[in-house]
């Protein structure tokens, strides 16, 4: 049964879809488990306890060997599946993301990070060849002064 509120909602949802080109916020939960309140209650639960696991992980992978911010966007993806909170976050770093890599491809950004790896790899070369120079091929740790 359909009544105004929700022909309205579809409406407004289905205007936020063609607008900014994403899907629409809300939950995704399956139609028989939107249905009923205590399953759609318990599915969140679960929902929330799985991307919470999984962003622990990814905190946990940050200091550690592992790829720490992709496993925990990974987890935002999966909170994302049911919070609109999520969504909204989500939305937002593939918009900064984009807006980065955008800014990383700007020939000026481009030839500026050239310029600044040949300068750094100068240096180091120079500091390499001093070191060579001065010691030759004797690892720091077998020098005796």
């Amino acid at each position: 049964m359909n009544t105004g509120s929700d022909e309205a909602a579809g409406q407004v949802a289905g205007a936020d879809e063609t607008e900014s080109g994403a899907k629409p916020l809300g939950s995704r939960a399956p139609e028989f488990v939107q249905q009923r309140r205590a399953l759609h209650l318990s599915w969140q639960v679960g929902v929330f306890i799985i991307g919470l696991a999984v962003v622990g992980a990814g905190i946990v992978m940050l200091p550690l060997p592992g790829p720490g911010w992709l496993v925990i966007f990974g987890g935002m993806a999966i909170w994302a599946t049911e919070f609109v909170w999520a969504q909204l976050v989500l939305r937002w770093t593939k918009r900064k993301v984009t807006e980065a890599t955008q800014r990383a491809l700007d020939p000026k950004v481009r030839r500026r990070n050239i310029i600044l790896t040949t300068v750094g790899l100068v240096i180091i070369a120079v500091l390499v060849g001093v070191y060579v120079w001065k010691f030759g091929f004797e690892m720091p740790w077998n020098i005796r002064q």
